[in-house]
């Protein structure tokens, strides 16, 4: 086999690793969409065909694990292509979790679909708009090799938690004035929930692109809204 064939085999092998990858960013981004528009539309089909949408992220994943695999060890990449290679599996990983929120947010809907009581929140739909941003531009930047786009999404996740606060605050004063808004309330805390870890996970993904394409990491601390004395953690949670 020639030099020149061996090169061009590798070079296609990598090209479908990255297509692999935004592949699977392009179904998680959909499948997230989808979680708020059955939220906004209390859509029962579309929040059912988002949960079984997940899977279809989970079979990428796998298949981006073995190409992975196969490239390290097979084509013993070093330098910029060890560091794309790694960072294909580090984000695939958090595109994989991106999808399994995102399904958390349909699942946390339905309970609402026919309870009356619950308040169709600005924030929730703000906070969704801006997770979804941020998965659209750290997609852009992974395809384009931009560190100032990938930058830019991490800077603002400070943001979304920033936005869970002010919404945790309005729940409990929900929940506070009527006992019967508990129930609903507590739904759409843990949907609030699911999308500030979509956006933590954004931004891992932000750093990784950072690191791939500059070789090193940020020197400043991630930005982060305080969180300490109001999360929440249940089964929605890492």
């Amino acid at each position: 086999m020639s030099t020149q064939h061996i090169v061009k085999s590798y070079d296609e092998e990598l090209n479908h690793l990255n297509e692999s990858i935004l592949k699977m960013g392009g179904l998680a981004e959909s499948l997230l969409a989808d979680a708020l528009d059955s939220v906004v539309k209390r859509d029962l089909d579309l929040a059912q065909q988002t949960i079984d949408d997940d899977k279809k992220i989970d079979t990428l994943e796998t298949e981006i694990d073995h190409q992975v695999v196969r490239l390290l060890a097979l084509r013993q990449p070093m330098a910029a292509d060890l560091r794309n290679i790694i960072a294909a599996l580090k984000i695939s990983s958090d595109i994989e979790r991106i999808g399994d929120y995102g399904a958390n947010v349909a699942k946390r809907a339905i309970p609402l679909f026919e309870d009356q009581t619950a308040k169709p929140l600005f924030t929730i739909n703000r906070m969704g708009r801006i997770t979804l941003q941020m998965i659209k531009n750290v997609l852009d930047a992974y395809t384009e090799g931009n560190a100032d786009k990938a930058r830019e999404v991490w800077l603002r996740d400070e943001e979304v938690d920033d936005l869970y606060n002010s919404l945790f605050r309005e729940l409990l004063t929900y929940m506070m004035e009527d006992p019967r808004n508990i129930t609903p309330c507590t739904h759409m805390l843990f949907i609030a929930r699911n999308l500030e870890r979509i956006g933590d996970h954004a931004t891992n993904v932000a750093e990784t692109v950072y690191y791939m394409v500059k070789g090193t990491t940020f020197q400043e601390d991630r930005p982060k809204g305080d969180l300490s004395d109001i999360a929440v953690e249940g089964p929605d949670g890492d």
